[in-house]
């Protein structure tokens, strides 16, 4: 390990390489973030290379969610597709030459050889093996070929691949900086493919081309490739390269110990973002999907990790999945949001829902009171669609204020609010009682309401204002619940929602006069 870093450079270099087959996942993301902080804590580069060599499943769309995910969570890298580097390009399918020159040396120097066998005939020899209780390894066949049979096969364009020929009774063993000491047996590897054609090496060879000639000196990546790394470590070794230091981390698993999947709850950091998660909550769960810093501590920032991360700290044991500590995680970073940042936050998914639009920055003849004074004041202006009001920042921002406890995804501002934008609520007639109340209890608790309410004046009209002139009146009845439960259904036609006195406030007297006599009239 040491000789590689003599030889090569003091410069700590780890890369995070994607294949472009799907979104960003969990894993992926946490495999991503523990090879920057590694990076950075050393002062090293973190370097972004796009392994596209499956160009069947390799997908462009793909590859932009990776890049798009990677900068929304304020992962940034050195070197990359998009920004180049000395070491490019950063994209395999871009680095074909490359490989097939080391492919032809390999293949000079009999490391390697055609393989002619068919897909057919290997399947039947592995399902054999597997029936007698041997490993399902490559059976040799095509190792010793005369080079004549060689060159007829190819001359004839019979289908074939590149096998590395394993060195027979060998141990391929290597340090993991994770789990220590790993001992693999070459004779239960077999011969394994390393190219389809010297112009379409598979994954295990491009991969230790691209390490070398990029200098990467630690591969941090997941538990699932440690069956590559002897492998790699086999072809390393046959071009004359020195091997870099391995970390393999901890699988990701769901509540039942089991793989992780969507069950489970997890999606794509796309996904994510599309339901209200904030960057900084993804960044802080995944980093404890493996690693702990030894401390009660629970929230971290990402310079502060970058502080704190060491390897030393990765377990070797499963990581455990659980989507109740992440809403946890996002309901605390949404209460640290001033309410100028959450309303920004939120007005993407109140636009998506359909509840408002943004409002003309020219309002026209005759414009709405509001919005010519929005205008005036240089203030954006919105439409809520249904009644055709218009309303500034302020106004959204008194109604997301009241929910900014209460979220634990940016989307769930969606179905809290939503009758704040609607023109007439749809009641349910049995939701207006509170215990025992019968239809005239609760037509008479409105009919209160109503009257105790129109009489504040519209300057007036405030929580405070409202709170002094009901709460006796309820206190009267004996249990408040009388007349505040059916209150705050006719203002909302909900079973929980936020106080009726911050919700009336924000309403206005006009709005919540009417919501009385509609929730009456549902009782008729």
């Amino acid at each position: 390990m040491e000789d590689f870093k003599l030889s090569s450079q003091n410069e700590i270099r780890a890369r995070f390489s994607p294949s472009p087959t799907g979104n960003l996942h969990v894993g992926l993301a946490r495999t991503a973030l523990f090879n920057y902080l590694f990076t950075k804590k050393s002062q090293g580069r973190f370097i972004l290379r796009i392994e596209d060599t499956d160009v069947e499943r390799s997908d462009k769309s793909s590859e932009v969610d990776i890049i798009d995910g990677l900068k929304w969570l304020g992962i940034d890298w050195d070197e990359g597709p998009d920004i180049g580097g000395k070491y490019g390009p950063y994209r395999q399918s871009e680095r074909t030459e490359i490989y097939e020159k080391y492919l032809e040396k390999i293949l000079k120097e009999g490391h390697v050889y055609y393989c002619f066998c068919t897909e057919e005939e290997l399947e039947a020899k592995r399902q054999y093996q597997m029936s007698i209780g041997q490993p399902p390894v490559y059976d040799g066949k095509c190792r010793n070929l005369p080079p004549e049979t060689i060159k007829k096969c190819l001359s004839e364009g019979k289908k074939s691949i590149v096998r590395f020929k394993v060195p027979d009774k060998k141990a391929v063993s290597f340090k993991d900086l994770i789990r220590g000491e790993i001992v693999f047996e070459a004779d239960l590897i077999g011969d394994f493919s390393i190219a389809k054609d010297l112009k379409s090496p598979l994954y295990n060879f491009a991969a230790v081309i691209d390490d070398f000639e990029m200098k990467i000196s630690h591969v941090i990546r997941g538990e699932d490739h440690i069956s590559n790394t002897p492998r790699q470590i086999l072809i390393q070794e046959a071009l004359g390269f020195p091997h870099p230091e391995y970390a393999h981390l901890p699988l990701i698993l769901g509540q039942d110990r089991t793989k992780l999947s969507k069950r489970h709850g997890a999606v794509s950091i796309t996904e994510y973002r599309k339901l209200g998660y904030l960057p900084e909550t993804i960044i802080n769960f995944i980093a404890f999907l493996g690693w702990n810093p030894g401390t009660e501590r629970e929230i971290f920032s990402l310079p502060s990790l970058v502080k704190e991360f060491s390897l030393e700290k990765v377990q070797k044991g499963g990581a455990i999945f659980n989507v109740k500590r992440l809403d946890f995680l996002n309901g605390f970073y949404i209460r640290q949001k001033s309410i100028e940042r959450l309303i920004e936050l939120c007005l993407p998914f109140l636009i998506e829902a359909g509840f408002i639009e943004k409002a003309k920055n020219n309002p026209g003849k005759n414009p709405h009171p509001e919005e010519l004074k929005l205008f005036e004041e240089k203030k954006p202006s919105y439409k809520i669609k249904e009644t055709g009001e218009i309303i500034g920042l302020d106004y959204l921002e008194k109604i997301v204020k009241i929910y900014q406890e209460r979220l634990k995804k940016l989307s769930e501002i969606i179905e809290l609010t939503d009758y704040f934008f609607k023109k007439k609520l749809e009641y349910n007639k049995g939701l207006l009682k509170w215990k025992e109340m019968t239809d005239r209890d609760i037509l008479i608790s409105l009919e209160k309401l109503e009257k105790i309410l129109s009489r504040i004046k519209e300057e007036n009209w405030n929580k405070e204002n409202l709170e002094i002139s009901l709460m006796p009146e309820a206190e009267k009845i004996g249990d408040r619940g009388e007349l505040l439960w059916p209150f705050r259904v006719a203002l909302t036609g909900k079973e929980a929602s936020a106080g009726p006195f911050e919700i009336a406030e924000i309403l206005g007297k006009e709005k919540t006069l009417k919501r009385i006599k509609e929730a009456k009239s549902s009782l008729k």
